[in-house]
C-alpha cells in the first residue's frame, strides 16, 4: 500500500484544487486523510482507487458514501489487528 499526498490524490481524480478535495470529505464523499507527520497528510491509493472507480462506474453520491464508510471501517479493523 502506498500513501498519496493531495497532489497526487488531485490527478488520480482530476480535482484541480485542494479545497475540492477537502469539500468531498466534507460532503462524505472522499475519504478522510491519515496523518503522517504533525502537519502532513496522506491518503491510502487503495482508498482513493475505489473511491474513483466508483465515479466511474457511475454510482449515486450516496452509495460512494457508504463506500467511504465501509472504508473508514477497514481502517479501524486493521488497527486492531495490528
Amino acid at each position: 500500500m502506498a500513501l498519496w499526498r493531495i497532489d497526487a490524490c488531485k490527478a488520480e481524480t482530476g480535482d484541480r484544487s485542494n479545497t475540492s478535495i477537502y469539500n468531498a470529505i466534507r460532503a462524505g464523499l472522499f475519504t478522510k486523510p491519515v496523518a503522517i507527520g504533525q502537519r502532513a497528510k496522506a491518503w491510502p491509493d487503495y482508498e482513493v482507487k475505489a473511491v474513483v472507480r466508483a465515479r466511474i462506474a457511475g454510482q449515486s453520491d450516496e452509495e460512494i458514501r457508504e463506500l467511504v464508510n465501509r472504508l473508514h471501517a477497514k481502517r479501524v479493523e486493521q488497527l486492531a489487528t495490528v
